[in-house]
C-alpha cells in the first residue's frame, strides 16, 4: 500500500512561482495575501479569479454535502495549489478551502495561470507530478477506509498524525475519515480500552512492532 501522506505539501512548485518567474512577469498577476484561521480561499460552488499556491499555514480542502454534512478531501501546507482543476476544466470550484491557522498563499490571475500551463514546460511538468502524487494519495485513502474496519483506518491516521507537529479537532479527524464525531469516538474508545491509544491524547501506547503486527491482523 501507498504510503499515506497526513498534510500535503509541494515546495518544487513553492520553489517555482518564489525563483522562476521574475518580477515583472508577476506584476499585477501574481501576488502574496493572508487569510486568518477561518477564513475561506475558495468556495464550494462559486466562480474564482485566482489560482493559488500555498506559502506557509494549514489549511483543509472540504465539500459540504446536500445534508449540510463535511467531508474533508485532504489537509495541505507549504507549496500546494489550490483552484488550478477548475481552471483547467473551466468550472465552478469543486470545494472548499478553509484556513485552520493563518495562512500566506501565492495568487495567481486565472487568465495568467492559464497562460504559463500552455507555455511553460516546468510548470507543466510539476503540475502533473503533482496531480499524480494526489490520485496515488486518494488510491491509498480509499483501500483503508473501504476494506478494512474502522479500527484500522483510525489507527492508520492516528500513526500519521504522530509524525505531524499539528493538533486537529477530533471533526476534523472524522469528516477526513468520512464518519461521524459519535462512530469516530466509539472506535476511538475500544482502541483506549485494549491500551493502544492513550486515554487523554491522539498518542499511540504501542511501538512500532506492535502496531505493524496490528494492520497485519486487520488485513488477514
Amino acid at each position: 500500500m501507498s504510503q499515506l501522506t497526513m498534510i500535503h505539501t509541494n515546495r518544487a512548485i513553492l520553489t517555482f512561482i518564489e525563483n522562476q518567474l521574475t518580477e515583472t512577469e508577476k506584476k499585477d498577476r501574481v501576488f502574496l495575501q493572508t487569510w486568518p484561521a477561518g477564513g475561506h480561499l475558495l468556495k464550494q460552488g462559486q466562480g474564482n479569479k485566482y489560482v493559488f499556491v500555498q506559502q506557509t499555514g494549514l489549511s483543509k480542502v472540504h465539500i459540504t454535502e446536500d445534508n449540510g454534512k463535511d467531508f474533508i478531501v485532504q489537509f495541505l501546507g507549504e507549496g500546494e495549489l489550490l483552484g488550478e482543476i477548475e481552471v483547467i476544466q473551466k468550472t465552478l470550484n469543486l470545494t472548499t478551502v478553509t484556513a485552520l491557522t493563518e495562512v500566506t498563499a501565492w495568487c495567481i490571475t486565472t487568465d495568467y495561470f492559464a497562460y504559463l500551463i500552455t507555455h511553460n514546460a516546468e510548470l507543466n511538468r510539476l503540475l502533473l507530478l503533482s496531480l499524480a502524487h494526489r490520485l496515488n494519495q486518494t488510491s491509498a485513502r480509499a483501500s483503508y477506509q473501504q476494506v478494512y474496519p474502522a479500527e484500522y483506518a483510525i489507527l492508520k491516521l492516528l500513526s500519521v498524525l504522530a509524525t505531524q507537529q499539528t493538533n486537529f479537532a477530533k471533526k476534523d479527524l472524522a469528516d477526513y475519515l468520512g464518519v461521524s464525531v459519535r462512530s469516530f469516538n466509539r472506535s476511538l474508545k475500544q482502541l483506549r480500552e485494549r491500551s493502544i491509544v492513550h486515554p487523554d491524547s491522539f498518542d499511540l501506547y504501542i511501538d512500532r512492532d506492535v502496531f505493524e503486527r496490528l494492520m497485519r491482523e486487520y488485513g488477514e
